[in-house]
C-alpha cells in the first residue's frame, strides 16, 4: 500500500470504525466534572474538557458517529435518488428528458449549502431532517452524471439490441445501464461523502444540525468559540479532527478516480 493511499485509508478507517464502536465503549460524553472546566488537554485529561467540564474525547467520539451516519445516509440516498432519476431521463429522452434538466438546472441555480440550510430551517433542528435536508440538495450531481453518462451508453450495441428483441425500459436501465454507471457514481460517492460532512458541520455549527447535549464536531466548534483565548483546544481539536477526516476522504476519491479510470491504466501500459 503506497503513502498516497495508506494515510487517507488509516485516517477514514479509524473515523468509521470509532463511528461504529462508540455505542460499546464506556463513553460519557454529557457527564459534567465542575473541576475540570475548560481544562487544556494533559496526561491525565487526554484530550481536555469543554466549558462545562465534559470530556472533549467522549465527545468526539460521538461526534465520529454523528457524521458518520450523515454522511452515509445522504450519499446512499443521493445515489439511489439521482442515479435513477438521472438514468431514466436520460434513457427516455424526449420530454421527459426536457423536463428533468429544467429541474435540475432550477436547483443548480441555488447554492446547496444555503438550499439545505433553507430546508433544514424550515423541516426543523434534528439528524433526521439534516439527512432529508441533505438528500433533497445532494441528489442533483448524480443524476446529471448518470444522465450523461447513459446519453454517451444508449447508443451501445448490447442496449441497441436488448431493445430490438423487447427488453422493457426498466430491464434495460437495471441490467444493461445502470451497472456500468457504478464506477463513476462510486467515485461521485466517495467526494459526497466529504461534502456532507461538512454540509453536517456546518448545519450543526448554525444551531440547525444535532442538538444539544448531543455532539457533533460543527456545534462543538461553535461552542468554543467563545472561550478562543482562554481554552483554544475547544476549537482546535474538533476543527483538526474534522478537517483530517475531510482531507482524507478527498484524497481517496483522488485515488479512486484514477483507480477506475480505464484509459489512463491502459495508458500506463
Amino acid at each position: 500500500m503506497t503513502m498516497r493511499l495508506w494515510f487517507p485509508a488509516s485516517i477514514v478507517i479509524l473515523w468509521g470504525g470509532l463511528a461504529l464502536v462508540s455505542p460499546l465503549l464506556p463513553l460519557n460524553p454529557h457527564a459534567i466534572d465542575l473541576a475540570n472546566i475548560l481544562t487544556p488537554p494533559g496526561a491525565t485529561t487526554w484530550l481536555g474538557y469543554d466549558d462545562l467540564g465534559r470530556s472533549i474525547a467522549d465527545r468526539l467520539a460521538t461526534g465520529a458517529q454523528t457524521s458518520f451516519i450523515v454522511a452515509l445516509a445522504v450519499v446512499f440516498l443521493g445515489v439511489t435518488l439521482g442515479g435513477l432519476l438521472g438514468a431514466t431521463s436520460g434513457y427516455l429522452s424526449g420530454w421527459v428528458d426536457h423536463i428533468f434538466v429544467r429541474i435540475v438546472d432550477i436547483l443548480l441555480a441555488f447554492p446547496g449549502l444555503l438550499l439545505a440550510i433553507a430546508l433544514a430551517a424550515a423541516l426543523g433542528p434534528g439528524i433526521e431532517n439534516v439527512i432529508v435536508a441533505l438528500s433533497l440538495t445532494g441528489w442533483v450531481g448524480y443524476a446529471r452524471l448518470a444522465r450523461a453518462q447513459v446519453l454517451s451508453l444508449k447508443q451501445a450495441d448490447h442496449v441497441v439490441a436488448a431493445r430490438a428483441i423487447g427488453t422493457s425500459t426498466w430491464r434495460i436501465l437495471t441490467r444493461h445501464l445502470l451497472p456500468l454507471l457504478t464506477a463513476p457514481l462510486i467515485v461521485e460517492a466517495s467526494f459526497g461523502i466529504a461534502g456532507a460532512i461538512i454540509a453536517e458541520a456546518g448545519l450543526s455549527f448554525l444551531g440547525l444540525g444535532v442538538q444539544p447535549p448531543e455532539a457533533s464536531w460543527g456545534s462543538m466548534i461553535r461552542d468554543g468559540t467563545r472561550y478562543m483565548l482562554v481554552a483554544p483546544h475547544l476549537v482546535i481539536i474538533p476543527g483538526m479532527t474534522l478537517m483530517l477526516v475531510v482531507l482524507a476522504a478527498n484524497l481517496l476519491g483522488d485515488w479512486l478516480r484514477d483507480w477506475l479510470d480505464i484509459k489512463d491504466q491502459v495508458g500506463k501500459r
